[in-house]
């Protein structure tokens, strides 16, 4: 899941938690505890996604740290 579909899950389980009465619904499913379900598959995805691209940028090392590295101020880059 990305972070899109990762917001949306939580938006989705919030909405069921909270603006959704449970009586409104006969269901034998209680609908509270599905988006409480939500929120928490979509606030676990969240971290991991965030987790993840903190550790695509350290192993690229940053674009700056890649610029630092190639050219130093006593050797302009080529032209």
């Amino acid at each position: 899941m990305g972070v899109g579909v990762s917001i949306f899950t939580i938006t989705l389980g919030l909405i069921l938690k909270f603006a959704i009465r449970a009586d409104a619904m006969r269901d034998p499913v209680d609908i509270h505890v599905i988006g409480v379900i939500l929120i928490i598959v979509g606030g676990v995805s969240f971290a991991l996604q965030l987790l993840l691209m903190v550790r695509m940028q350290q192993q690229r090392g940053g674009s700056e740290n890649h610029r630092d590295r190639m050219y130093d101020g006593d050797n302009p880059p080529p032209v």
